[in-house]
């Protein structure tokens, strides 16, 4: 179960990044996951559920975007949209393509509670 150690990276990111900008908190962090990034999504919110106890972002809003796979033929240059990795052209069949999109998997937005120390 990667999703442990995806959460957990991104749980450090957006802890470091916080703390950079002097924050208390962070109230809500924005995510754009791809269809195609291997992460399965009841495995991601159990690792989510329980990796944000006792950090910056235990009460914080998530928001998720799920991104669709895009993939454009190697063969006949045609983009298209595409559940999965290995799924073929379905203007040629071909099953050589390059993935446009879908493969994301970032922290878009975090929103801080700033600390009011100076």
């Amino acid at each position: 179960m990667h999703e442990i150690t995806v959460v957990a990276n991104i749980i450090e990111i957006a802890e470091n990044e916080a703390r950079k900008a002097g924050a208390l908190s962070i109230s809500e962090i924005e995510l754009e996951i791809g269809k195609l990034s291997c992460i399965e999504k009841t495995a991601f919110d159990f690792a989510w559920k329980h990796g944000i106890r006792n950090t910056l972002l235990e009460h914080a809003k998530r928001i998720t975007h799920d991104i669709p796979g895009k993939a454009k033929c190697k063969t006949c240059k045609q983009v298209f949209e595409i559940a999965e990795l290995f799924d073929p052209c379905p203007h040629c069949g071909n099953y050589f393509s390059e993935i446009l999109e879908g493969n994301e998997l970032k922290i878009r937005s975090l929103r801080i509670k700033e600390s009011t120390n100076l």
